[in-house]
């Protein structure tokens, strides 16, 4: 899979543009040498973001390549569900009790979207990641200094604008002891994906996915095949990316704090984009 990828990235714009030191114009796009053996366009896809141990999900969103547009809709970890037999549960309970299938299957029928496959991908991989890439630069809003010795997490960084990779990155993602919580933590993943997008449009990032897959395989869980998975981050490297989170409001029930989720409306689904949350870049 490795080797195809390079190979195809390579064949995929003229080489004069790879042996230039000019990074892609605003407007150019690499073509996805992928696109027609993949399979992944227009296909739903599942992606869950799990802690180190691999239980509970942190990131909840479905993924979409649709023809230049990478489309993400995220669910809040806190989000409301009730799940037959289990009764009222947080939606990232779905993933320690179910698994991936029961995942698939309940934000299938609450997004009114079929979900064709997921990537589960632990908090590792994104160190490795950040790492492989030399990181990516966000810009802290505010101080985040949080200890939890019981899961060997500390998170402590400074504001501004910084270039953040390995245990920052992950620290800076995870962060949510604030007035915020989650929808801070959604807002901080998105800054996240915007400026790894940005930074993978690079001809000498894109060359090195091969080496980026390789870093994180270990710390991915698909039921997607070889090519496809070579196609879906091959696309998500060289397309637009479009964020948008289920919008909604927190809620208490018996003491503990919820998402009251504003689950798409099925009549509605394909009628336009709305602007819940949404983020285009």
């Amino acid at each position: 899979m490795a080797l195809g990828l390079g190979g195809g990235l390579l064949l995929s714009m003229p080489l004069s543009e790879w042996l230039s030191e000019n990074p892609l114009g605003e407007n150019q796009r690499i073509i996805n040498p992928f696109a027609a053996w993949s399979r992944v366009g227009e296909q739903n896809i599942l992606l869950l973001g799990t802690d180190e141990a691999g239980g509970l999900t942190d990131v909840i969103a479905s993924l979409r390549i649709d023809g230049g547009t990478t489309r993400v809709t995220q669910v809040p970890r806190d989000t409301y569900i009730e799940l037959e037999g289990y009764g009222p549960q947080k939606v990232n309970a779905l993933y320690p009790i179910g698994g991936a299938t029961m995942a698939k299957r309940e934000l299938s029928h609450r997004l009114g979207r079929p979900i064709s496959h997921y990537l589960v991908v632990n908090l590792r991989a994104i160190r490795r990641m950040s790492d492989a890439v030399g990181g990516v630069e966000v810009d802290v809003p505010k101080r985040m200094y949080y200890v939890d010795n019981t899961q060997g997490l500390t998170i402590d960084l400074q504001p501004g604008l910084q270039t953040l990779k390995g245990r920052d990155l992950e620290g800076f993602l995870r962060f949510r002891h604030d007035e915020m919580g989650d929808i801070g933590r959604i807002e901080r993943q998105q800054l996240v994906l915007h400026a790894l997008f940005r930074k993978l449009t690079r001809p000498d990032q894109l060359v090195r996915l091969p080496m980026v897959l390789a870093a994180i395989s270990g710390d991915i869980e698909t039921d997607l095949g070889p090519m496809e998975l070579g196609g879906l981050v091959t696309a998500m490297g060289t397309t637009r990316l479009d964020i948008e989170r289920l919008d909604g409001r927190p809620f208490y029930l018996d003491g503990i704090s919820y998402w009251e989720a504003d689950w798409p409306d099925p009549l509605e689904q394909g009628r336009g984009d709305g602007d819940n949350g949404r983020y285009t870049y």
